[in-house]
C-alpha cells in the first residue's frame, strides 16, 4: 500500500481500534467529539511535557513561564489539564469531570482555544469505566518520545480518525472531510509558495491547510511562512478545524466563531494567493433572495436552487491579482444552463479565468458516489486564451469495496501535466488531455466537460483484420441470439407447466 500513496499504518489504526471500545457506550453524535478531544488533549499535554523537561534541564527557572512555551508555538498546559492528572483519575467515577475541567483550564490559559474544546465527558450517557480504559490506552500507547521523534504522529492520527468518522458517518461525513488524495491533487497542482495567503471559505476540518503546509515543507520552504484563512458554518466542524490546526502547529485565522460565508464573510477584505475548497455540492436554499445585489456576483446572479456558481464567484472575488483557485464541484456545474448558470459560466470563460478542468474518478468520496470535477481558476494564466482539459476518470485504485483512492503516481502525473501545459510544452493525448482555445470552448456553447475535448482513447491494434473481426463478431452475435431464443422457449414451457400462459 505504501507505493499507492498511503502511509504505513500502525499507530493511527491502533488508536482508532482502541477508541472503538467506546462504540455502544456513547451516543453516535457525541462519539467523534469525545475521541477527537482526547487525541487533542493527549497531544498538547505531551508537547508541553517535552518542553517542560527541556526547560527544567536548562535550570534557568522558566519551566512555569507561559511565554517559554508560546514562543515555541506550544500551548501552556496548567497542572489540572496535564495528562498525568487525567491518567491518575482514569479509574475513578470522577474521570469525566476531571477531563471536562482540564478542557476548561486549557481554554482559560489559551485564548486561541476559547469555546473550541469538547466538554461532554461528565455526561451520564458516557460509561466512565469504558472512558477510563480508553484513557489508559492513550496513556500506554502515546509516549513523550513519540512526540519527539515524529512530530506528525498525532497529526496523522487525528487525520486518520477524521477519515474513519467520515466513512462511518456516510453523507454527513462529507461535511467535514475531503479525501486526502483529492486535497493533495489540488495542492500539488497549485503549488503554494512561501509568504502566501491561503484561503478556504468552507474549510471543514482544515485538510487543505494541512496539505499546503506539508507541500511547503517537502519543497524546502518554511512551514511558518504561510498565512492561513478559513471559514466554516458548522459549529462542531469549526472546532474540529481549530484543534487540527493546533495539533499541526499552524497559526490559522478562522474568525472568532463559525459563520455562514455568504451572509457573514469573516474575511471581507482578503485577497488570497491560493483558494482551495470543497464546497457543499449543489447547495439549495442558500439565501439568494437576500443577497441579490451582492458585490460578489460580478458574472451574474446565481440561482436560488444551487449555490455552485455563488461559491465560484465568492472565490473569484477574494482572489489576489495573480491568485489561483482549486475547487471541487459536482459535474453538473460543467454544463448546466439552468437559471442563468450557462451565462455566468460563459462570462467567466470569456474573462479567461478557467485554467484547467479535471474530471475525477467516481467513489473518491465517503459521502457521495457522484462523479466530481476539479476546477482550476487563475487571474493571470500563463497560457492566455487556453484551457487544459484532463479526463482522469480511469485513474486510481479501489482501496476497499466502496472507496477509490489516487496513488502518488496518479497525483504526480496530473501535476506534471499541468506544469507542462503552463510551460507550453504539453502535447494532447487522446482520451486523457487536451489544450483547448477559448474559441473552441465557445463552439461547444461554453460547456466544460473534459470528454468533449479529450476524445476517446485510441485502442491498440490487435492485429486482426477488420473484415475478419466483423465476420467473427457477427457470427458470435447470431449464436448468442439463437441461445437467447432457446432459453426463452424453455422458460415459456416451464411457466406453462405450472399454469402460467406467456404470450
Amino acid at each position: 500500500m505504501a507505493g499507492k500513496g498511503s502511509v504505513k499504518l500502525g499507530f493511527e489504526k491502533q488508536i482508532w481500534d482502541a477508541a472503538c471500545v467506546l462504540w455502544g457506550h456513547i451516543p453516535a453524535a457525541e462519539y467523534r467529539k469525545v475521541i477527537i478531544g482526547l487525541i487533542f488533549l493527549r497531544y498538547i499535554s505531551a508537547a508541553f511535557e517535552k518542553r517542560y523537561n527541556e526547560l527544567l534541564a536548562e535550570g534557568d527557572g522558566f519551566e512555569n513561564d507561559k511565554d517559554a512555551y508560546t514562543m515555541e508555538n506550544i500551548f501552556y498546559v496548567p497542572e489540572s489539564a496535564r495528562w498525568s492528572t487525567i491518567a491518575a483519575a482514569a479509574h475513578t467515577p470522577e474521570i469525566g469531570k476531571v477531563i471536562d475541567d482540564a478542557m476548561r483550564a486549557l481554554e482559560a490559559e489559551n485564548k486561541a482555544l476559547k469555546n473550541v474544546l469538547p466538554k461532554n465527558y461528565a455526561s451520564p450517557d458516557l460509561d466512565k469505566r469504558v472512558l477510563g480504559e480508553v484513557v489508559d490506552l492513550f496513556t500506554n500507547n502515546i509516549k513523550m518520545e513519540d512526540i519527539g521523534t515524529d512530530n506528525d504522529l498525532l497529526g496523522r492520527t487525528y487525520e486518520y480518525c477524521i477519515a474513519q468518522f467520515a466513512a462511518y458517518e456516510g453523507t454527513k461525513g462529507g461535511e467535514f472531510y475531503t479525501p486526502s488524495s483529492v486535497v493533495r491533487t489540488i495542492v500539488e497542482i497549485l503549488k503554494p509558495y512561501e509568504n502566501c495567503r491561503v484561503y478556504d471559505p468552507c474549510c471543514g476540518s482544515g485538510g487543505m491547510f494541512v496539505q499546503s503546509v506539508k507541500f511547503l515543507q517537502a519543497h524546502s520552504g518554511n512551514r511558518n511562512k504561510i498565512s492561513v484563512y478559513g471559514q466554516e458554518s458548522n459549529a462542531d466542524t469549526w472546532k474540529m478545524a481549530k484543534m487540527n490546526m493546533a495539533i499541526r502547529g499552524i497559526d490559522a485565522d478562522f474568525g472568532p466563531y463559525q459563520a455562514d460565508t455568504f451572509f457573514n464573510d469573516l474575511h471581507p477584505s482578503l485577497k488570497a494567493d491560493f483558494i482551495m475548497a470543497n464546497p457543499p455540492f449543489n447547495l439549495s436554499n442558500w439565501g439568494q433572495d437576500k443577497l441579490q445585489d451582492d458585490v460578489r456576483w460580478k458574472y451574474g446572479l446565481p440561482p436560488s436552487g444551487n449555490a455552485n456558481y455563488a461559491w465560484i464567484q465568492h472565490m473569484i472575488y477574494h482572489l489576489a491579482p495573480n491568485g489561483k483557485i482549486g475547487l471541487v464541484l459536482a459535474n453538473g456545474a460543467l454544463s448546466t444552463q439552468t437559471s442563468g448558470e450557462g451565462e455566468i459560466r460563459k462570462r467567466i470563460v470569456e474573462d479567461d479565468l478557467i485554467e484547467g478542468i479535471v474530471a475525477m474518478p467516481t467513489q473518491l468520496f465517503y459521502s457521495v458516489t457522484i462523479p466530481v470535477t476539479l476546477w482550476f481558476i487563475s487571474r493571470n494564466k500563463k497560457q492566455k486564451g487556453k484551457t487544459l482539459f484532463i479526463d482522469a476518470r480511469k485513474m486510481g485504485y479501489m482501496e476497499d469495496r466502496k472507496h477509490r483512492n489516487l496513488s502518488d503516481e496518479d497525483i504526480k502525473k496530473l501535476a506534471d501535466t499541468f506544469t507542462a501545459f503552463q510551460e507550453g510544452i504539453l502535447e494532447d493525448k487522446k482520451g486523457f488531455c487536451a489544450v483547448v482555445t477559448t474559441e473552441d470552448i465557445k463552439k461547444q456553447d461554453y460547456i466544460l466537460t473534459p470528454g468533449r475535448y479529450v476524445g476517446i482513447e485510441e485502442q491498440e491494434d490487435d492485429g486482426e483484420p477488420f473484415e475478419d473481426k466483423m465476420k467473427r463478431l457477427t457470427s458470435e452475435l447470431s449464436e448468442m441470439f439463437a441461445q437467447s431464443n432457446t432459453l426463452q422457449d424453455e422458460i415459456k414451457k416451464n411457466l406453462a407447466s405450472i399454469g402460467f400462459e406467456v404470450k
